[in-house]
């Protein structure tokens, strides 16, 4: 390499790369672009939404996952509730947290905790896209839909 640095790749069974540089368009090397999550019955409605899984999905020894959750304009995430907690860091855009009857309006590097058991939703507000950072338990239960 011409800058006298050498990328270091894990080996095979190794750790899992401490780096993923941020690239355009958020997103992240090494990370895959993953649908919000797959719909079947009873997964709540939602739409215009996709994830990267930054950390904790990799073999990383932590308790928690660092993800980055993305709306399209007018998208919004299912309105669900769960027994884990969670925080959410606005990144990019504007949008709001519906978190049981309280709706908060969220912009760059605003924090919103969830707490266990609140029905929640995100939705991107505006003409842009919403992004925002998830930290939740790696080990978690899964989401029920709440009837809206």
């Amino acid at each position: 390499m011409a800058s006298g640095k050498r990328r270091r790749t894990p080996a095979a069974g190794g750790p899992p790369h401490a780096a993923k540089r941020f690239r355009r368009n958020f997103r992240w090397e090494r990370v895959a672009l993953e649908p919000y999550k797959l719909r079947s019955a009873g997964a709540g409605e939602f739409a215009g939404a996709s994830r990267q899984v930054i950390a904790g999905n990799r073999g990383e020894p932590i308790k928690f996952e660092l993800r980055y959750f993305e709306l399209e304009p007018g998208g919004f995430t299912s309105l669900e509730r769960h027994r884990h907690c969670h925080v959410i860091v606005g990144l990019r855009g504007r949008g709001r947290v519906t978190i049981g009857t309280l709706e908060h309006r969220v912009a760059p590097f605003d924090a919103i905790y969830v707490a266990p058991h609140q029905p929640h939703q995100v939705r991107a507000d505006g003409r842009t896209h919403f992004g925002f950072f998830c930290i939740v338990d790696r080990e978690r239960d899964r989401p029920r839909p709440v009837e809206g």
